[in-house]
């Protein structure tokens, strides 16, 4: 790759940028994944096309880079998430990517703007990644802090813990 190129890749936004990349990466049997339908987006394809392509080369997809969603997983995802609707009366089951996965797929969809924009996958799960170490350093020194202050400020550490949770989708009772 010449150096016009690599800096060209460098400057250029993917359609939607790494925010928005991020938005679009959820955390499913605790592993953080993309969707086929929103891999394809990115990507510039269908989604039909990028599952041809991944069944076509199902040896570069091992389980720790893509798997399908059960019944239940697709269930709870179109009821928490209202841009899943669409998935709602479809009878297939969506594809999860690993971030591996999600280049993966863009190795074998072979097209400029899917190498492109993997670029900036790559660095939304990265993103991703830095988030939850500084959750973690954070909460560590939290530890030491109420180790030493405990009896004085229980209240205090209490309510950042409380914010440090990543909030939990309200569940929708149904009948009466």
């Amino acid at each position: 790759m010449s150096e016009d190129s690599r800096s060209q890749i460098a400057k250029s936004e993917p359609p939607q940028g790494t925010e928005e990349i991020s938005r679009r990466i959820l955390t499913i049997r605790g592993q953080r994944v993309m969707l086929d339908a929103d891999l394809a987006e990115l990507y510039g394809v269908t989604t039909k096309s990028l599952n041809q392509a991944v069944k076509r080369n199902l040896g570069r997809f091992p389980q720790d880079f893509s798997f399908r969603l059960t019944a239940e997983e697709k269930e709870e995802l179109v009821t928490n998430c209202d841009r899943f609707n669409r998935l709602k009366h479809s009878t297939a089951y969506p594809l999860a990517f690993t971030e591996h996965g999600a280049i993966m797929a863009a190795s074998v969809l072979n097209s400029k703007r899917a190498v492109e924009t993997s670029v900036y996958v790559v660095r939304a799960f990265v993103r991703m990644r830095e988030v939850l170490v500084e959750n973690r350093g954070l909460s560590a020194r939290l530890n030491a802090l109420e180790r030493k202050y405990e009896a004085k400020f229980r209240v205090v550490f209490d309510a950042i813990r409380a914010l440090m949770e990543p909030p939990k989708p309200p569940r929708r009772r149904i009948g009466f």
